[in-house]
């Protein structure tokens, strides 16, 4: 990696590899989108307030606020959020509620509570759980910390419905559910994370003339997810 470029998500052969043996349709998906490229954010404290800012807001108003508070406070750590204190961190833009998520992330992160160096050595499930003892962090936050930060190999989210659409549109299913995705994240494990890339990129659109097979009243009230999104590298 050349000095100053983002880390990106790290797979290469082994997992393209397995992932095209365990499921030519997906294999034949892997081969037309090509290499994805996915920024992550290696930093875990700055990944959870990055999380937390954008939950339920655009993907626009998320890198607003986040270059607003990168700009005034410099480097995003529990110091600097302690320091700035609730009316400053209101004042990028965030709800009370948010800036409360954040202070108490802040809180336990300095008083030792929460152990962000030993975290990276827990098991996904010992982390999931440490993190949505967080206020404002629930499963589906968790496992996006856990792919997007900590660089894991095997997440797959039945709480992300990007995820849900793409296997629809691969696999022609008008509906996914429990246990139709329990057989989904057996055949890709242990290469998960990087299924999710791929299904992602596919309910963006980066396949043409793949559609969704849900039934039309499920497509219209289906919620505008601000999903992860993942740029192909041609």
């Amino acid at each position: 990696m050349s000095e100053g470029k983002e880390p990106i998500f790290r797979y290469g052969e082994t997992e393209i590899q397995y992932l095209k043996q365990r499921d030519p349709k997906l294999g034949a998906i892997i081969d037309q989108i090509g290499p994805i490229e996915r920024t992550v954010d290696d930093d875990l404290f700055s990944a959870i307030v990055h999380h937390i800012v954008g939950q339920q807001i655009s993907t626009k108003a998320q890198q607003t606020i986040w270059r607003r508070m990168r700009e005034d406070l410099g480097e995003i750590n529990a110091e600097t959020i302690l320091a700035a204190g609730t009316e400053r961190l209101q004042g990028f833009g965030m709800t009370f509620k948010k800036v409360e998520y954040i202070e108490d992330c802040a809180r336990k992160a300095a008083s030792g509570e929460l152990d962000l160096k030993q975290l990276p050595q827990c098991s996904d499930k010992e982390i999931i759980d440490q993190l949505v003892s967080l206020k404002g962090i629930g499963v589906w936050t968790a496992e996006m910390i856990l792919l997007f930060c900590l660089q894991r190999p095997d997440v797959f989210s039945y709480g992300d419905l990007a995820i849900l659409r793409g296997l629809r549109m691969v696999y022609h299913h008008r509906k996914i559910d429990r246990k139709l995705f329990e057989k989904y994240r057996r055949r890709f494990s242990p290469y998960g994370s990087v299924a999710s890339l791929y299904l992602w990129a596919v309910a963006g659109g980066a396949v043409e003339g793949m559609k969704d097979y849900a039934p039309k009243q499920l497509n219209s009230q289906r919620t505008k997810s601000k999903t992860p999104r993942a740029q192909a590298r041609k």
